[in-house]
């Protein structure tokens, strides 16, 4: 299981750097450096499922070491095949919601001046600005859901690892302390 979220994660950072590097690149050797609206849309898009699913990813990776040190014998069960594709499925469904959600929110505005860009990535806050409406509810959207996603990830990974670092210290030999700490 540790693996196959292993290469999850890798997968993820790979989309996650690509989504940005390649109009960087273009960049580099353009005379004009600004991106298009669709481009724009379509690099945010990518941007926050990948974003998205690398912070639960590394959840479901806390939370798979800790079933394997604290409760080792439960962790066939736990931790089975099937719950392992089930946490990075629902991490990719989650991801292309909460993408979804802030693209056609924040892409459905209507903007006064130009539709391009002068800038190699597309970040919410410049978006947001070329806009001639009201833009409050998209930035309490953008809030509530990045703050949702952020502090679950977080308290999933901090409460984890505190119950290893307690059943690592409740541990009395030595041995058994390093095997646990290199697990």
């Amino acid at each position: 299981p540790m693996y196959f979220l292993l290469s999850n994660l890798s997968f993820s950072d790979l989309c996650y750097s690509t989504v940005v590097v390649p109009k960087t690149l273009g960049n580099f050797l353009a005379e004009r450096k600004a991106i298009s609206f669709t481009g724009c849309a379509t690099q945010f898009y990518f941007y926050a499922v990948f974003a998205t699913v690398e912070c639960l990813l590394l959840a479901a990776m806390a939370y798979d070491r800790y079933v394997a040190i604290c409760n080792p014998l439960l962790y066939p069960v736990l931790m089975s095949r099937k719950v392992c594709i089930w946490l990075v499925v629902a991490s990719y469904l989650v991801g292309c919601a909460n993408g979804l959600i802030h693209t056609n929110t924040t892409f459905r505005l209507p903007f006064c001046t130009s539709n391009v860009i002068d800038h190699f990535f597309c970040d919410v806050p410049l978006i947001l600005k070329l806009s001639c409406s009201d833009t409050l509810v998209n930035q309490v959207l953008l809030f509530i859901i990045s703050s949702l996603i952020g502090l679950c990830s977080f308290i999933t990974i901090f409460v984890s690892y505190m119950y290893i670092l307690i059943s690592i210290l409740r541990i009395h030999s030595t041995e058994g302390r390093y095997k646990a700490f290199s697990t």
